[in-house]
This record gives structure tokens, C-alpha cells and sequence, in this order.
């Protein structure tokens, strides 16, 4: 079976990004991988810390075990995204024991999250989780740079981001990053913005983010590895198209999914939040990524 590795260095040479649905909740994990097949297109179904912790995604080994449940090699991976060193809350995270059970449970992939270190640390810790994934066949992604969003508390107003650079990847940091870590794919910061998670601010509609498509086509030049972009929820589409052919070949979609659902349940109940979720994936895939269509070229 190709590797994730392979599946994301394909989509970077096609030209194309893979999306990777974040799993709020338990139930969404079905209607997800339904839509993807449907779509004959290809995804990564992920689950991150906080997905486990402010929603109702339950655990790594709750979703592990409802992604088998639905599993389609043919158009899906199991991916575990943002497992911090530091949290948003600033405390330590225990991401050793984190990086090791996914890869027990059987994570296609994992995700270190060492952004908020200084650059030397970020690179050992992200040098020994690639090291643990390698060991078992997975793949690993990094985040240099911060996308922000999940930090306490409202966002400058993004105008105001964007025009700073604030916390944007930095191309002489990204080239030896890459080199000392051995990682298989980049997070970067290019003007996207995670979706709020406190209670106050989790139903709020995202603001509509660009991207910085120069500085994005010097950091591909520089790493020479697939990049990944994060907050890809409300990223407005031309630029998503463009960054597809800049090296961006994985985009984390979360907020999008996770309102359909939630929105959803309390409209209807269970069995809409479920109809709801598929109907927004299905559009994605379809209408604001173009992906449908490509899984067999994808696993070719």
C-alpha cells in the first residue's frame, strides 16, 4: 500500500493539495470518508489535540478505531495533526507519549507542533519525532513559523496580520529546518489563520484570509519538500488554487466541517449533523479544492 509519504510528494508533483479533515467530533469520521469516495477523490482524516480535548472527537484511539470502522485504502489516511511541545495555553505537552500511541494505533502520519519553542529546540524535537515515525514507515509533518488563532483570546484584526508578517515562515530558517530534521512535509505560516476554539468564539464565522503566494514560492524553492498550510477554512479559493502550484500539497480544513456538524445537530439532530457534514465535505472536495476525480492518479 503507497505510504502517505508517497501520496503527499504525488500531490505535490501533480500539483495539487490534498485535504486533511479535522475530526470535532466522533460521528463526522463516517460522512467524511463517504463524501471522499463519493468524490472519487483522496483525503487524510485527522485528528488533533484539541479535537480531543474543547470538542467531541474523544481520543486518538476513539477516532483510530472509527476510522477502521470506515477505512477505504483506496482514498483515505489517518493522519494525527498539531501535538504540541506547548500548548495553547502555554503548558508543556507530553508529546513524546502523544507521537508514540498514534504510531501504536496505527497513524499513517503524525504532526509535531513545535512553534512556539526557539528554533533549536523546534528542530531537535522535530528530529526525534521524524525519527520515532520513520522507524515504523510513517510519515512526519513540522510547523515552523505560527498560524495563529488557537491562542487565548480575539486576533488583531487580520488586515493588520497580514500586512505585518507576523509569525510568517521564515525562507533561511525553513532551509535548514528541512535539512536538520528530516521531516516529510512543512506546516507554514503565509497569512492563513486557525479557527477560534475558545466557547466565546467557536461558532464565529472566520475571517476570509490570503496568502503571501511570493513568500509561499520562495519557501517551496527553499525546502524543497510538499508544505502543508494550516486555517485552510476560509482561505479565499483563488489563492488556495494558485498555492497548489506553488508546493502546498496538504491543507488542514477543520472549522469549515466542524460548523456544518454542529450546526447540524442543533437543526436537527444527529442523523443531519451527519447528512451535514457529508454535504459540506462533498463541496469542498468538489467545488473549492477541485479534487474530485483524482485517487487513482493519486495511488498511480
Amino acid at each position: 500500500m503507497k505510504s502517505s509519504a508517497e501520496i503527499v510528494a504525488k500531490a505535490r508533483a501533480m500539483g495539487v493539495a490534498l485535504p486533511a479533515f479535522n475530526i470535532a467530533h466522533l460521528p463526522m469520521v463516517e460522512p467524511v470518508i463517504r463524501a471522499v469516495r463519493d468524490q472519487r477523490s483522496f483525503a487524510l482524516v485527522e485528528v488533533s489535540r484539541i479535537d480531543c480535548l474543547k470538542f467531541g472527537a474523544r481520543s486518538m484511539a476513539a477516532v483510530a478505531e472509527e476510522f477502521r470502522r470506515f477505512d477505504d485504502p483506496k482514498h483515505v489516511r489517518l493522519h494525527l495533526d498539531h501535538v504540541p511541545v506547548i500548548d495553547e495555553d502555554g503548558n508543556r505537552v507530553d508529546w513524546r507519549a502523544s507521537i508514540a500511541e498514534a504510531l501504536a494505533l496505527g497513524y499513517a502520519s503524525v504532526m509535531l507542533d513545535g512553534s512556539r519553542l526557539a528554533l533549536e529546540d523546534n528542530i531537535a524535537a522535530s528530529r526525534e519525532a521524524a525519527a520515532m515515525a520513520h522507524a515504523v514507515g510513517a510519515a512526519c509533518e513540522a510547523e515552523l513559523g505560527a498560524v495563529l488563532g488557537h491562542e487565548a483570546g480575539p486576533l488583531p484584526p487580520y488586515e493588520e496580520l497580514f500586512a505585518s508578517g507576523r509569525g510568517f515562515t521564515r525562507v533561511e530558517e525553513a532551509t535548514r529546518f528541512v535539512r536538520e530534521t528530516g521531516v516529510d512535509w512543512l506546516s507554514v505560516a503565509v497569512g492563513s489563520v486557525h479557527g477560534a476554539v475558545s466557547d466565546a468564539l467557536k461558532n464565529a464565522k472566520k475571517v476570509e484570509a490570503r496568502l503571501s503566494l511570493d513568500h509561499l514560492s520562495r519557501l517551496a524553492a527553499a525546502t524543497g519538500i510538499p508544505l502543508v498550510l494550516h486555517g485552510g477554512s476560509g482561505v479565499r479559493q483563488a489563492d488556495v488554487l494558485i498555492a497548489m502550484k506553488k508546493g502546498i500539497a496538504k491543507i488542514n480544513v477543520g472549522t469549515e466541517i466542524r460548523q456544518a456538524y454542529e450546526k447540524g445537530l442543533a437543526e436537527g439532530g444527529p442523523a443531519r449533523a451527519v447528512e451535514a457534514t457529508y454535504e459540506r465535505t462533498v463541496s469542498l472536495v468538489r467545488d473549492y479544492f477541485g479534487t474530485a476525480g483524482i485517487a487513482k492518479e493519486i495511488l498511480g
